[in-house]
């Protein structure tokens, strides 16, 4: 050795730098995998605020419209589109939900 840095201390520390640069590429990708679940979870709550959904009647209660992303009646699946909401309202034991208020903006517009 001439005092200089030996080629296996190199190759250590290329080895180091190269899993450094690793854990920092996962990171990020994991970041944006987390930021990709969360916009798509946005834009299906958009597209569920469009729709809407029927709560079944229960013994002593009329059956519910609702707006799509209503969490008082959070189900996924089974959505009604704009007549067939509108088409529901008009129903005497269906009634729109008095938190999300399925009605305001349907029966206007």
């Amino acid at each position: 050795m001439s005092g200089g840095i030996s080629d296996l201390d190199k190759n250590r520390a290329l080895a180091e730098w190269l899993e450094w640069q690793l854990r920092t590429v996962r990171g990020r990708i994991r970041e944006l995998e987390i930021k990709e679940q969360q916009e798509r979870r946005r834009r299906e709550q958009a597209h569920a605020a469009l729709r809407w959904k029927i709560q079944p009647q229960r013994s002593s209660s009329a059956a519910l419209v609702h707006r799509g992303d209503c969490a008082l009646y959070p189900v996924q699946g089974g959505f009604l589109d704009r007549e067939e909401a509108v088409i529901a309202l008009a129903e005497p034991d269906i009634e729109p939900c008095q938190i999300c208020r399925p009605e305001t903006g349907l029966v206007d517009g």
